[in-house]
């Protein structure tokens, strides 16, 4: 009893106790709320609170998506000036997610570079990973294993993601022997996988026929405690559909799902994709069976490949149909038609445009390449826009001769491509080492009016240094504007003479360079140190050394280094991008 009535004590402090702390809260609140009629107030008070002029919280995604448009949209030296007055402070995470958002991997470099010079913030394991994946991404491996290089000289700790990255990226480069040797580096260090590691290195394996290697790698993650998770599943079944083996893999379909794993969107689709590409649709079936019942659907393209591989084996597609309700089969055909017929009567070439578009999106590049060559021959115009998506389709798909024809297409016709296509098409045949046709995009690129710019030149020139293309360089550098012709080129052509062998015209385009009053940088001097050493002249090599020496010195008291000069540093004071 004694017990109860201290309860009920206790309940009626704190309903007493309870009463300002609704008050308080309710001060909080634009509108006042009126109190309980068994509590009124029977005085009001004489000077009520104002509210408080809150400013809107500014959230860290906005902050982010900032930065990422300033990257993306300015040129390095407007964003280098707006980065420098946004009222933030750089650290990891912020730094990181930045990176996550890719922007151009150019601005992304020497974003990664200025941020590291910022007061009071070091590079750690986690930013130097998402820039070597971008670097990975792009294909530079060059670059990704000079990342790498500077992670281990600075110390910093090296986990199973930075070694999952780098063999997955070296993988896709096609160096599957790189690949093995940093899984077994990882191991040998000590670091141990995780699932994503275990699951990346298996298709490394799987991809290049590696079986037996594959399926060890895979008994060794199940005796390790490791569950698969559902990228493991698709990566097993993606191999056993690529090798025939149908059964086995709707077994693993089947028992992945026993094991509570669901197979996903992404899973589904490729299991999908393979075995239309092989042909066979009885796997398909039991495929598109669970999507049903797991509310599944296909990306369009597959979705399409999947209605002619059923149609092809003359089986019915109304399962297919049930799964995607939202796409009408029978519209497919008439899609395109109706997207371009709206000015078939305005202008006799829109027809023709209409055709080439549809050819486009259906991959019938030679199709392509024969209306445009008729088109050329009867002097039709295209527009820029579509003119610029051959190009881009062209080279994504490695065909350097249906790009070059669209290319001449838009010079005959006098179309001005957009200085995407150009630069696609410069990747291309330097991937194809047509370096002979490079100067031609180049010079008509600048004729209408885009320009390379500094960095891209400076990198351009310097490839085909590194491929003895001496001439083409010369010429790529002659057809520069004047702005443009900076320490950063001249310093590219100077290494382009020395790659080639020929100290004395590296040192003639040099005192060229001094004489219109251009002075060296750092990367100059490792560009003429190098090449002189490389070439036997070690009285000149010494020399520019003692200069370099000098102006290392002079560079404390500088203020502020001119944009070229740091994109020449960042090129060539490091063997950092090539």
């Amino acid at each position: 009893m004694l017990r109860i009535n201290y309860l009920h004590g206790l309940a009626a402090n704190f309903r007493n106790w309870n009463r300002p702390l609704n008050f308080l809260h309710s001060l909080h609140q634009n509108k006042r709320r009126t109190p309980p009629t068994k509590h009124k107030f029977t005085k009001a008070l004489k000077n009520p609170m104002k509210p408080f002029d809150v400013e809107p919280k500014v959230y860290m995604r906005d902050t982010i998506s900032n930065i990422y448009k300033i990257l993306k949209y300015s040129t390095w030296e407007s964003a280098e000036t707006q980065l420098k007055q946004l009222p933030i402070r750089w650290d990891s995470f912020t730094v990181n997610q930045v990176l996550k958002t890719h922007p151009p991997m150019e601005k992304a470099w020497l974003f990664f570079n200025w941020v590291g010079k910022v007061k009071s913030f070091k590079h750690d394991q986690f930013t130097y990973t998402t820039m070597l994946d971008i670097f990975g991404e792009a294909g530079r491996v060059s670059s990704m294993k000079y990342l790498f290089q500077q992670m281990q000289e600075k110390g910093l700790k090296i986990d199973a993601v930075t070694y999952t990255s780098i063999l997955h990226w070296l993988s896709k480069s096609e160096d599957v022997d790189g690949a093995v040797e940093t899984w077994e580096e990882m191991r040998g260090k000590g670091c141990f996988p995780t699932v994503v590691s275990y699951t990346a290195y298996m298709k490394v394996l799987f991809d290049n026929q590696r079986v037996k290697e594959g399926t060890a790698v895979y008994k060794e993650m199940l005796q390790s405690g490791i569950s698969p998770n559902c990228h493991t599943y698709t990566v097993l079944m993606e191999y056993l559909f690529g090798a025939g083996k149908y059964e086995e893999a709707l077994e693993i379909f089947s028992k992945m799902q026993e094991a509570r794993v669901k197979p996903d969107k992404a899973a589904c689709n490729i299991l999908v994709e393979k075995c239309c590409k092989a042909g066979e649709t009885w796997p398909i079936i039991q495929i598109l069976q669970y999507m049903k019942e797991n509310h599944l659907v296909l990306r369009y393209p597959i979705f399409l490949l999947a209605l002619e591989t059923l149609k092809a084996a003359g089986e019915r597609d109304a399962l297919l149909r049930q799964v995607h309700p939202h796409i009408s089969v029978e519209c497919i055909d008439n899609e395109r038609v109706v997207e371009y017929k709206r000015n078939d009567f305005e202008d006799p070439s829109s027809l023709d445009r209409g055709l080439v578009w549809v050819l486009l999106k259906k991959l019938n590049l030679q199709a392509v390449d024969s209306l445009l060559t008729e088109l050329m021959d009867k002097n039709i115009k295209l527009d820029s826009e579509l003119m610029s998506s051959i190009v881009h389709v062209n080279c994504g798909h490695c065909r350097v001769g249906g790009a070059l024809l669209a290319f001449k297409y838009s010079v005959k016709t006098g179309i001005k491509l957009e200085r995407t296509a150009y630069l696609a098409l410069i990747g291309c045949l330097i991937r194809s080492n047509r370096f002979t046709d490079i100067v031609e995009i180049v010079v008509e690129m600048t004729s209408t009016g885009h320009s390379l710019g500094v960095y891209l030149a400076s990198l351009l020139i310097y490839r085909l240094g590194c491929a003895r293309r001496p001439t083409c360089a010369a010429k790529i550098f002659d057809s520069l504007p004047d702005d443009q012709k900076c320490v950063a080129t001249y310093t590219a052509l100077v290494g382009v003479y020395f790659a080639a062998g020929t100290a004395d015209k590296g040192l003639k385009i040099y005192k060229a360079m001094r004489k219109k009053g251009i002075y060296p940088s750092l990367g100059t001097y490792c560009v003429l140190v190098a090449g002189l050493e490389k070439l036997g002249r070690v009285s000149n090599a010494e020399t520019y050394r003692k200069e370099k020496k000098s102006l290392q010195k002079d560079a404390y008291f500088r203020e502020s280094i001119p944009m070229e000069e740091k994109i020449c540093d960042l090129l060539f004071a490091r063997d950092v991008v090539s």
